[in-house]
């Protein structure tokens, strides 16, 4: 039986494991995607509605056949000899949709991540054999003709990193064999391309120095320290500190002892100096007692009131990070930091200096989720601001800072009309994407998600946004980020009906919520659980879950999402179920009232009014009630017979119809769109 391997870490390839290792023709580049496509799935099945979605932007008539097409071709190439309707061994139907069954070990980039996990239990000589074999088999980045598909984004990004992560422990692997020489040229290469790496940094200080040049080594740090300062804002972290104070006393920990262990591992942070084993001491004196938590925060922040000047730029950057931190306390918290940040960012602006304007504005990278802004105002002079930064920035060396004004534009204008928005967040994850600094990327994915609602039935885009930032944060610790991460996930798949995936989502990010103090999460997993109930038809258990979510809302600090949600829910929980939608016309609806005044007059058997704010009704904004409202628009328009308007609704839900109308939003439904499209 013919074998055959895959290889995605350059263009994707197939072969026949064969001595001459014959490769595979796979047709057009279309054939291509669809086998990439699958095995990024990792033998899971992807459903042909999904895999028409990520092969075409605007799906041509007849795209489903067409995969189907694709998928025969393949299934021809892949294996030759298989009998006229004899089921397929590699390529299988399974369900909805398709999977590649092949073996772990005939993927390429699966070998590799593979061959990691195996040299990290091995000695130097043995890791060094793994690593080199396995980063040979890189033939450019990988899955490199699919570098701009979104579904690839997340996969081609973690593989990016491992490959990174191989580099750095080759040479730790020449360092451990006292073969320093060796690691030099691989690292200094390998910053020319990654210079935000500080492990690579230390690597290479520490190589210099073994071959007895302490002055490039010291050189190498002084050259990282700015990098990290002038490009990123950030000082270098303890262990780029630590060995900077060590190789300039010449510490014996970073001498190879003869048998070629160090006497210390460079690569572990240092003790305090002088500490001793005090701290761990049962007879320590009560004087060498840790304060509080409590007289930490005190006794800082009264030694930063003596020492940093009333007004210093310092001061109102680190204002900027303080105020950061407080966004995610809860509801106070959120207002508070909101107003301080509008009043920052003024006053930054009056330093007349951009490179501190930028700082100031993009170091206020608190993840968002809802796309409708607390303070229009406030977005729109931040904006502005962000936008005068942007032009007055100089040449040089300032992507970081482009990249989070850009990212800042993305979020600020969300639910906007217009391309700004959209453009913004294009230039700001490709930037990021180039940069290789995964901070920067969450961010720039942020406004990604938030530019993401420009037409109905986009929640696959924002699934695959939403997992590549989970598995991002996760990877590097940026907590808030993988709430995010899930959040998204948790809306996009309620969108798309799985709520056993979307309770997975929700319950992951209430448990980050609660381990790390996050409140505010709590507000957007109760009302999904409302959601839930009333798309699995329990409407009175659902309204009594809307009634404790809106309690729950009150103080939170989120008035763009707050003001008239729960009669909104209301509304769209009866109209869903078939009950009299009952609106009251005194309720406060906030935004949402132009669509909810049809259904207000017709309950007052007032129809030609009805019809007349049926007709004024705006372009829906794009966000995430999106589909709500156009589902909305639709019936009220199916109540009066409005067929103009009717005909209007569908051409905007059409490319939503395998969705839920309006439980992208995590917060309510309509019911299956497909419903709406037929009336």
């Amino acid at each position: 039986m013919v074998r055959v391997v895959f290889g995605v870490l350059g263009p994707t390839v197939a072969a026949v494991d064969s001595g001459d290792g014959g490769a595979l023709a796979l047709k057009g580049p279309r054939h291509r995607a669809v086998l990439a496509r699958l095995i990024v799935a990792r033998r899971r099945v992807v459903p042909v509605a999904r895999l028409v979605e990520d092969l075409w932007a605007d799906p041509p008539p007849g795209a489903v056949g067409a995969v189907q097409t694709f998928v025969a071709a393949l299934r021809r190439v892949l294996e030759p000899e298989r009998p006229p309707r004899a089921p397929a061994r590699l390529l299988v139907t399974d369900g909805p949709g398709y999977a590649l069954r092949t073996e772990p070990d005939t993927v390429d980039a699966w070998r590799f991540e593979t061959a990691l996990a195996t040299a990290d239990g091995l000695p130097a000589p043995g890791a060094l054999s793994v690593l080199e074999e396995a980063l040979g088999w890189w033939r450019g980045p990988a899955y490199a003709e699919f570098a701009d598909e979104d579904w690839s984004r997340g996969e081609r990004a973690r593989l990016a990193e491992l490959r990174l992560q191989a580099v750095e422990r080759r040479a730790e692997a020449h360092l451990a064999l006292s073969r320093p020489a060796d690691a030099v040229p691989d690292l200094d290469a390998h910053l020319t391309d990654h210079p935000w790496r500080e492990d690579a940094w230390r690597l290479l200080a520490l190589a210099l120095y073994r071959q007895h040049r302490q002055g490039d080594a010291l050189a190498v740090l002084r050259r990282a320290r700015e990098v990290l300062v002038d490009q990123l804002g950030v000082d270098p972290g303890p262990r780029l500190r630590h060995l900077e104070s060590d190789i300039l006393t010449q510490a014996p920990d970073l001498d190879l002892r003869p048998g070629g262990a160090p006497q210390h591992d460079p690569a572990r942070p240092h003790p305090p100096r002088g500490a001793g084993n005090r701290a761990t001491s049962p007879h320590a004196s009560a004087a060498t007692t840790q304060p509080t938590t409590a007289q930490l925060w005190t006794q800082a922040a009264k030694a930063y009131d003596r020492t940093v000047a009333g007004g210093a730029r310092a001061r109102l950057e680190s204002t900027v990070g303080l105020i950061r931190n407080l966004a995610v306390t809860g509801g106070d918290g959120l207002a508070e930091a909101r107003r301080h940040r509008t009043a920052a960012v003024t006053a930054a602006e009056e330093f007349a200096d951009p490179e501190l304007t930028a700082r100031v504005i993009g170091a206020y990278d608190v993840p968002a989720i809802w796309t409708r802004a607390d303070d229009p105002a406030a977005a729109r002079h931040i904006v502005a601001v962000a936008e005068r930064t942007l032009t007055a920035l100089p040449t040089g060396p300032h992507d970081t800072a482009r990249c989070r004004l850009l990212s800042t534009v993305a979020l600020e204008t969300r639910g906007a009309t217009g391309p700004r928005g959209p453009e913004a967040a294009r230039e700001a994850e490709a930037l990021a994407r180039s940069l290789d600094d995964p901070a920067l990327l969450a961010f720039a994915l942020n406004g990604t998600f938030m530019q993401s609602f420009t037409r109905a039935g986009l929640a696959p885009r924002r699934d695959a946004t939403g997992a590549e930032l989970v598995e991002l944060a996760a990877r590097h610790g940026l907590v808030t980020f993988e709430v995010l991460g899930h959040l998204i996930r948790l809306q996009a798949r309620a969108a798309l009906a799985d709520f056993a995936a979307a309770d997975t989502h929700a319950a992951a990010a209430d448990r980050l919520a609660e381990r790390h103090e996050l409140p505010l999460v709590g507000v957007f997993t109760e009302w999904y659980g409302a959601l839930r109930l009333s798309a699995t038809g329990q409407p009175a258990r659902a309204e009594t879950a809307c009634l404790a979510a809106a309690a729950r809302l009150d103080g939170a600090g989120m008035p763009g999402l707050e003001r008239g949600l729960l009669p909104l829910a209301l509304l769209c929980l009866r109209l869903t179920h078939g009950l009299p939608p009952d609106p009251d016309p005194r309720a406060d609806w906030g935004p949402h009232r132009p669509w909810a005044e049809p259904f207000t007059l017709i309950a007052e058997s007032r129809h030609t009014e009805a019809r007349t704010a049926l007709r004024a009704l705006p372009e829906p904004p794009h966000d995430l009630l999106y589909e709500a409202y156009c589902a909305l628009e639709a019936e009220a328009a199916l109540r009066l017979g409005d067929r103009t308007v009717l005909e209007r609704a569908r051409t905007r839900l059409r490319p939503a119809a395998a969705e839920l109308a309006g439980a992208g939003s995590g917060l309510l439904t309509l019911g299956p769109v497909e419903r709406y499209l037929a009336d």
